[in-house]
Parts: structure tokens; sequence; C-alpha cells
């Protein structure tokens, strides 16, 4: 008769934690619930937490982002492992992260399970975090500007239709910097993901200008 074996060391926890950002009063803004229970209750933190034994990382981020504000259908990647041994006062837990972008016109918010409060914080006004959630969030701001570089990511956080001008400003707001708007235009442009409604905005007085719309809005897309 086999003899089970036996396992030699201790097993950590495994949580996910998510940064979610949206676009809102133009401003980049972040997700973040307010803690019912000990660690830390009534302090502010990602959304997330332990991940079920028969259960996938994916799978784990999006249920608890489900459970804890209602969010779900939007865009996500995973960010980064930490593993700190002391990062968790409860027990050993390892967090693998995420971060997601979401259009402000998508969202509905609803506490659960043991988010007491889901509010949207602009970036540049959040409050003390619970865990090493700060450090979380300061990589997946990194990784977000760093990324609009090379990819298509910053079109997750358009609403269904916009105008050039509006996506460059999402751009800008995201690279933290002005972009020259004709080297803009011709470079978005020259992607072909993006099409013309037929309609037109105006805003302030300035011309009406020409409304688009993505070809693929579920496509993230790496770019030169």
């Amino acid at each position: 008769m086999a003899v089970p074996y036996q396992y030699k060391y201790p097993h950590p926890a495994v949580t996910t934690d998510v940064a979610v950002f949206t676009l809102r009063n133009q401003q980049l803004q972040l997700l973040l619930i307010r803690r019912a229970q000990e660690p830390y209750m009534g302090q502010w933190a990602l959304p997330g937490g332990f991940l079920e034994i028969d259960e996938d990382l994916d799978s784990c981020a999006k249920r608890e982002l489900k459970e804890e504000t209602g969010v779900a259908d939007l865009y996500m990647e995973q960010l980064y492992t930490f593993g700190r041994p002391d990062r968790d006062p409860r027990e050993r837990v390892i967090s693998v992260t995420y971060y997601a972008l979401v259009p402000t016109d998508k969202l509905t918010l609803s506490a659960g399970s043991d988010a007491a409060e889901t509010v949207w914080f602009p970036l540049q006004e959040l409050p003390e975090l619970a865990f090493d959630h700060e450090e979380i969030i300061l990589l997946a701001r990194e990784r977000l500007a760093a990324k609009t570089h090379y990819s298509t990511i910053a079109f997750q956080l358009m609403p269904e239709t916009f105008t050039l001008s509006e996506l460059q400003s999402v751009y800008e707001i995201l690279r933290d910097e002005k972009l020259d708007k004709r080297n803009f235009r011709k470079w978005v442009l020259a992607l072909k993901q993006l099409e013309e409604t037929g309609g037109k905005r105006r805003n302030g007085n300035h011309r009406p200008a020409k409304i688009y719309r993505l070809t693929n809005p579920d496509r993230v897309d790496i770019v030169r």
C-alpha cells in the first residue's frame, strides 16, 4: 500500500488584489473599498481576497472584484506578485495583483462581501491604505503609463463614442504630458482601430469634431 506523500513545507495563503482605474472629471481615479473586517477594519484597500482551492487566479480576481464592488466585464491584466513575509498580519500571504480599466459610462458600484463601502478616489487624493496596497498602486500606475507607449491599452478607458481630442486628452492624463495634436492624430488613425460614426460634436466655440468608435473595443494590441 502506497504511503501518502507528506508535505515538508508550510503552505502560504494566496490572494488576488485588483487596482481598477477609470477616468472621471478629467482625472485618473482608483476604486477602493473600506474594509468591514479585521485586519485594518475601517481602512481603505484594493478589492481582493483569498484564492479558493479549486480556483484559478484570473477567476479569483474577477470573483472578488464582483463580490466586493459590483464591477464586472472589464479589461484586466496581471501586474506583479507581492510576497513580503510581513505584508499581512494574519498569516503568510502572497498576493498576485492585477490592474484593470473600465470606462466611466459602464460603472455600477455596489459594496458587498467584506467591503463596507466602495468609492472612486482621484489618484492624487488617496486615503491611507491597508497592507502594502500603496506599493501595488504605484506599480500599477507606472505600468499603465508605460504601456500607453507601445499598446492600445488606453482605448479601454474610452466610452462608446468619442472625438480625437477626447482620446488625446486620455493619453495626456495617463502619460502626464502634453502631446502634439497633429502627430497624435496621425499616429492614432494609422492604427486602423477607429471608425467614423458619421456624427459630429461641438465643444465650446470650436468647430464640430468628427465622432469615432473603436472597431474592436475588447482588444488591446501591441503597436510601434
